[in-house]
């Protein structure tokens, strides 16, 4: 047996015997009353879930969901915002063996459809704000579940759509058939955008849960007494895996909001002791713009990158790293002793290989820069597939199993990694990622536009907004700006529709005849404030 293989052998026995419902399990019978789950709507009164009644009611859904014909390896759409329905919708599918299709719920029709018929999904649980979308988008599930809430706040389902009120799902009392551990099941699907104009279905496995709750609970050194707060969307891997994996791994406590406020923040962590969050830089410079609170019990922020201002502000320590959908968590960290230089993501997590290479393929020095390679066991440290996506699959990995980020990393004199930027076409928009080329094509689609080409604006709060520079056809309409803006409303979600149209004659080009968008990009001024972002 090679090397790899022997490292490969280990890491799936690590898992051995484990999977969701087991580890959901381990804590309702240790601690039962501890609340697992506080909820703080922005409508409403909070609400606490004990581990014993938070697995009740998964148990009562997944037996209704079994009831309705959901079986094993079903896919099932989650389209909901933060709130208790989502993630006890979430483990209701672990526990009969489902795969719960998380999608964000920025997404427009186009979206849906794309989501509902790649993922091949046969039921959906949502709220009334997206009920219909989502019953138009995949008009042949075999259920549609509709919460009596849009996060908290009380709504009502669009008249004469067929549904079953998620309600009822709670009050089921059929028994939930029980099946053996298997960390190697399908756990999960999100969508994640590459450089194609499409998202690719990321699949997880259980195996793949078990090991990012543990590896997150050791980068973080959490401890059973911690409690997170969290208010990133629970569909994307941040909050999914780092925020609500780990704290399961360690029996601890969730607070969760509809979303990220300003306003509410120090009212919800002080009220609620967090001692930690994972948070993005969006978030952080909302809350540097307020006065500081008088005292707080937070220990430490995962902010991505080492923000020295939160440390001397806020005390709070921040801890830098980079992850990504496919590594499920942190391929690099900071350590909490020894965090590093500001804006600096850490250093390589001993639970992955990284390689990060120069144009020559070589490791790089000291004081270079180069594309970030990682190396995992499928299933289990990195992600199982782009589920039915082979040529995907065949073109991320090499011959040796290492993973291509499509990130670049910058290593400094001493050691320290800070992310560059992306190696193909990719916009950073707030805490998404987006493909160009998506927009690129909706662009295209209009059919008044000759060639185009999408490019990010440096921004102030958002890392960067998208602008889209173009050569128009003839007989595009006179208000070409306008309506280019109003097709990408109609067909993207709002963080992906263009800020600017910028009309030209011809492009800069390349040696190769390409669009030189390193070009456009030095065109657009940074937007350094709100006034100047219109």
């Amino acid at each position: 047996m090679s090397l790899i293989e022997t490292i490969a052998q280990s890491h799936k026995s690590m898992v051995e015997g484990r999977d969701i419902p087991w580890l959901l399990r381990q804590w309702v019978e240790r601690c039962p009353d501890k609340p697992f789950i506080i909820w703080e709507p922005f409508d409403g009164a909070s609400q606490s879930f004990t581990y014993a009644n938070f697995a009740a009611r998964v148990e009562r859904v997944a037996a209704a969901l079994h009831k309705n014909g959901v079986v094993l390896g079903d896919k099932v759409m989650l389209h909901l915002d933060n709130s208790p329905e989502f993630l006890i919708s979430w483990f209701a599918c672990a526990h009969i063996g489902a795969v719960a299709v998380s999608t964000n719920t920025r997404s427009v029709a186009r979206d849906m459809t794309y989501f509902a018929d790649h993922a091949q999904i046969v039921a959906a649980i949502t709220q009334p704000s997206f009920a219909k979308l989502v019953h138009d988008s995949a008009p042949g599930i075999k259920i549609l579940a509709v919460t009596n809430n849009d996060a908290g706040a009380p709504a009502d389902v669009p008249a004469d759509l067929p549904h079953i009120p998620f309600s009822a799902l709670l009050a089921e009392t059929s028994p939930c058939p029980q099946r053996a551990a298997d960390p190697f099941a399908d756990l999960g699907v999100q969508f994640t955008s590459g450089t194609t104009s499409r998202p690719k279905a990321v699949l997880w496995t259980h195996a793949n849960a078990i090991w990012g709750a543990q590896m997150n609970v050791v980068h973080m050194r959490l401890r059973h007494e911690d409690v997170c707060m969290a208010f990133l969307p629970m569909f994307h891997t941040n909050a999914q895996s780092y925020s609500m994996l780990s704290t399961l791994w360690i029996g601890g406590t969730i607070v969760m909001q509809p979303k990220f406020s300003a306003s509410r923040f120090w009212d919800v962590a002080r009220r609620n002791k967090c001692t930690w969050a994972s948070i993005i830089r969006f978030c952080v410079s909302a809350l540097l713009a307020k006065d500081p609170p008088s005292d707080h019990s937070f220990r430490f922020w995962g902010a991505g990158i080492r923000i020295p201002q939160v440390e001397e502000i806020y005390g709070i320590k921040t801890l830098g790293w980079w992850g990504m959908t496919e590594t499920i968590t942190q391929g690099i960290v900071s350590d909490m002793d020894h965090a590093g230089p500001a804006t600096g993501i850490g250093r390589v997590s001993p639970g992955f290989n990284i390689d990060i290479r120069d144009p020559d393929g070589c490791h790089i020095k000291p004081g270079e820069r180069g594309l970030l390679y990682i190396r995992g066991v499928r299933g289990v440290s990195l992600f199982k597939e782009y589920f039915r996506n082979p040529e995907a699959n065949a073109k991320s990995f090499d011959e040796d199993g290492w993973f291509e980020t499509g990130d670049y990393a910058r290593m400094d004199e001493n050691g320290d990694l800070f992310f560059g930027d992306r190696e193909k076409d990719m916009l950073k928009i707030g805490a998404e990622n987006v493909a160009a080329s998506e927009i690129e094509a909706v662009v295209m689609e209009t059919g008044w536009v000759e060639e185009c080409a999408v490019v990010g604006q440096k921004h102030y709060m958002l890392d960067e907004v998208p602008v889209v520079f173009l050569i128009p056809k003839a007989g595009a309409p006179d208000d070409l700006k306008h309506a280019i803006i109003d097709s990408c409303k109609k067909n993207l979600a709002d963080f992906k529709v263009v800020r600017d149209v910028i009309i030209l004659d011809d492009f800069p080009r390349s040696t190769l005849e390409k669009i030189a968008k390193n070009e456009l990009r030095e065109r657009l001024p940074a937007i350094e404030s709100e006034t100047q972002a219109g």
